[in-house]
């Protein structure tokens, strides 16, 4: 199985407003730079997209560590996640969860590989997260630059 290292970030100008999401994924010395951005969305949800557009561009199963300095997600998946699918996407107040959709995407595609997920903190000078948060903002200037 091959051993795929992620980072991911999201990144939102306004919130909500235009964001964007960067993803590297690396295998030995292989790298790929991945990135997107929408027009209003949020930061939650670009960090969400960020793992999900990683996630759905590999091919086959992989042993996967993914790194990123979203608490949301990183909790999100680990911790919170079992409960809200018992309880149909709804929180421990009966609220539904938001950005269901979003999480069950990434539920569906983090199940398909054996995952490990980690937090850095954010704009600590870690080489990695720094990239991918310059490539999420990349993505809003050049969506900026298409309005």
């Amino acid at each position: 199985m091959k051993h795929i290292v992620i980072y991911t970030d999201g990144a939102c100008r306004g919130n909500p407003g235009p964001g964007g999401w960067g993803a590297l994924l690396r295998y030995g010395k292989h790298e790929k730079k991945l990135f997107g951005a929408e027009t209003d969305t949020t930061n939650n949800r670009m960090e969400l997209m960020a793992a999900i557009q990683a996630l759905s561009s590999l091919r086959e199963p992989c042993k996967i560590e993914l790194h990123t300095d979203s608490q949301y997600l990183q909790k999100g998946i680990t911790l919170w996640l079992p409960g809200w699918k018992k309880k149909n996407w709804r929180k421990s107040d009966n609220h539904p969860v938001k950005n269901a959709d979003l999480w069950q995407e990434l539920d569906r595609q983090a199940s398909k590989h054996e995952m490990s997920w980690h937090w850095v903190k954010a704009h600590n000078g870690h080489p990695e997260n720094e990239m991918v948060d310059a490539l999420a903002n990349h993505a809003i200037d050049q969506l900026n630059k298409e309005i």
